[in-house]
C-alpha cells in the first residue's frame, strides 16, 4: 500500500450520508483499527506513505494548478512556488529524517538510575484530524498530513469546502496514493465540520480564524484531546525613518499582495511617521505599477479574492480613512485592487480585524517606543515585521514585542525554511510545525526507564525504614548536582 496502485474510483467518506446517519463512523471506526493494529508504526510503512505523497504531487501537477488556478486566479508559477514547491520539500525533508526523528533520545540520569536505560520514545498519537483552510489549500493541507504521517498517525483530512476544485482533487486522487485503511479525506461544510468535531480523536490540527478556532478548541476539550491551532491576526509592519522607502516599498508590496493579500502572514497594517508615509506613498504605487501595470486587473501574477462573501467584506473596508493607492473593485471579477489606506482611524473596522485581501492601511506613530506601545496594546499577532537601516531599532522591535514570528527587513520567506518552526502565540494561536516540528506536533514524547529485574541489593536502600545515613545517602543521590550523569 505504498501508494503505488491507483484504483479507478474511491469513495469519499463524510460527502454522502442517510438522514439521520452518523456520516463519519465507519471511517473513524476503521480508521482506529487500523492504528491499534499497529500498522502505522514501522519506518517501511510511514516512508511508504510519504513516497506515496511524493508521487500524488509529481504525477498531478498539472491538475493541481488548474484547481488552483479555478480557486484563487493562480498562475502555474505561483502555484509552483507558493504551494508545490513547498509541499514537496517538506516530504523530501521528512523522508531524509525520518530514521534519525523515530530513534529514541536518551535521558540525562541521576546516580539512584546510573544503571538503569532511561530514554524518551516519539509515539503516534493515533488517530489525527487536519482541518484545513482555503487560502492556500493544497500547502496547508498536506504540510502538516507530512507531519502525521511520519509520526505514524492514522489521517482524517478535511479540506475546505470554499476552495472547491482543490478540494475534488483532494478527495478524488490524493486517496489512491495512500493506504486507505490508515487515510481519509472527508468533506462538507460548517455543519458536516460540527458534526465531525463531536468524535474523540487523539490530535486535531487546526488552520484558520481565531473565531473557528475557539469553536475547534472548546470541542477538542470535551474529549482532552490536545490541538495545534494555526490561526490568524493583525500584523503590524514598523516603517523606520532610517531606511529607504523604495526598497521597504518593493518588500511590503510584494508580500502584501502575494496571493492577492490572502495570506495570514502577510504585513496587514504599517505603522510609520508622517514624514515616511509621504515618501513611502509614492514608493508603493512605483512598486504595485511595476509589479502589476497600470491596470493591474488584467495582470496575471494578481490573484482573485476567493468568494463573493469575501469580496464584500473587502469592498467594504475600501470605506475606513482615506484612498491614496487604488480602491478600485469589481464585483463580477472578484477583483480587489491593491489598496493604499491613510488618515485611518484605530477604531475602524479595517484595523479591527484581519483584512485577508490587497489592502494596506497606513497608521501614523512618531516614535519606535510608540509604535512597540501600539503593538503591545492589541492582541499577539501571527507575525511582526520591522524595516530599519538601524539593527538596534529592528532588534528593540523584536526583544520587546512578542509575535509568532519575526523578520527584520523582510517579508515571510521565513516560511521557506523547514528549519524554523512556524506557529503562533496567544490570539494568533498555539502550538508549531513545519520540518522536524511537524514530526514533534503528531508525536507523543513518551519518558521511558528499563531497570534491571536484578540487582534487588541495590534497590533496598530506598525502601523504609530509612537510618540518617540511608536519608543522607537518598537527599544526596537526588539531588541536582548529579542529574547531569548519563
Amino acid at each position: 500500500m505504498s501508494g503505488t496502485k491507483r484504483p479507478g474510483s474511491a469513495k469519499h467518506p463524510g460527502s454522502e450520508s442517510t438522514p439521520g446517519m452518523d456520516p463519519f463512523a465507519d471511517t473513524l471506526q476503521r480508521l482506529r483499527e487500523a492504528f491499534v493494529s499497529g500498522r502505522t508504526r514501522p519506518a517501511k510503512f510511514r516512508a511508504a506513505q510519504l513516497k506515496g505523497l511524493s508521487l500524488f504531487l509529481q504525477e498531478n501537477k498539472q491538475l493541481l494548478q488548474e484547481a488552483l488556478a479555478q480557486d484563487l486566479y493562480k498562475t502555474a508559477f505561483h502555484s509552483e512556488v507558493s504551494e508545490l514547491i513547498l509541499c514537496q520539500n517538506q516530504v523530501d525533508f521528512a523522508l531524509r529524517n525520518l530514521h534519525t526523528w523515530m530513534k529514541d533520545e536518551p535521558g540525562a540520569k541521576n546516580l539512584m538510575t546510573q544503571l538503569d536505560s532511561v530514554f524518551i520514545r516519539k509515539e503516534p498519537f493515533g488517530l489525527v484530524l487536519i482541518l484545513s483552510p482555503w487560502n492556500y489549500p493544497l500547502n496547508l493541507s498536506l504540510g502538516p498530513l507530512v507531519g502525521a504521517l511520519a509520526a505514524g498517525n492514522c489521517v482524517v483530512l478535511k479540506p475546505s469546502e470554499i476552495s472547491k476544485s482543490t478540494m475534488k482533487v483532494l478527495a478524488k486522487v490524493l486517496p489512491r496514493y495512500l493506504d486507505q485503511s490508515c487515510f481519509a479525506v472527508v468533506l462538507g461544510g460548517p455543519e458536516e465540520t460540527g458534526r465531525l468535531l463531536e468524535h474523540k480523536f487523539d490530535y486535531i490540527f487546526f488552520t484558520g480564524s481565531p473565531r473557528v478556532g475557539k469553536i475547534v478548541m472548546a470541542a477538542a476539550a470535551k474529549h482532552l484531546t490536545p490541538v495545534t491551532l494555526e490561526l490568524g491576526g493583525k500584523n503590524p509592519c514598523y516603517v523606520d525613518d532610517n531606511c529607504d522607502p523604495q526598497t521597504v516599498a518593493n518588500r511590503v508590496a510584494f508580500f502584501r499582495c502575494f496571493n492577492t493579500g490572502q495570506t495570514c502572514v502577510a504585513p496587514d497594517y504599517v505603522l510609520c511617521s508622517p514624514e515616511m508615509q509621504a515618501q513611502l506613498v509614492p514608493a508603493l504605487q512605483s512598486a504595485i505599477t511595476r509589479f502589476y501595470g497600470n491596470d493591474p486587473q488584467r495582470s496575471p501574477d494578481l490573484g482573485r479574492i476567493i468568494s463573493q462573501k469575501h469580496f464584500q467584506r473587502l469592498r467594504g473596508l475600501l470605506s475606513c480613512g482615506r484612498v491614496v493607492i487604488g480602491g478600485q473593485s469589481d464585483e463580477s471579477d472578484l477583483y480587489i485592487a491593491p489598496t493604499v489606506l491613510v488618515d485611518v482611524k484605530e477604531t475602524e473596522p479595517v484595523m479591527q480585524e484581519e483584512i485577508f485581501g490587497p489592502i494596506l492601511p497606513i497608521v501614523n506613530v512618531r516614535s519606535l517606543d510608540q509604535a512597540i506601545d501600539f503593538i503591545n496594546r492589541r492582541e499577539k499577532p501571527l507575525a511582526l515585521y520591522a524595516f530599519s537601516n538601524s539593527s538596534q531599532a529592528v532588534k528593540q522591535m523584536l526583544d520587546r514585542t512578542s509575535s509568532g514570528n519575526f523578520a527584520g527587513n523582510q517579508g515571510f520567506t521565513f516560511l521557506s525554511l523547514t528549519s524554523l518552526p512556524f506557529g503562533g502565540v496567544g490570539q494568533s494561536g498555539m502550538g508549531r510545525y513545519h520540518g522536524k516540528f511537524s514530526f514533534d506536533t503528531f508525536s507523543h514524547h513518551r519518558a521511558c526507564l528499563l531497570s534491571h529485574p536484578g540487582l534487588e541489593m541495590l534497590n533496598n536502600i530506598r525502601y523504609p525504614p530509612y537510618s540518617d545515613f540511608e536519608q543522607k545517602l537518598i537527599t544526596w543521590a537526588l539531588g541536582s548536582h548529579s542529574c547531569t550523569l548519563l
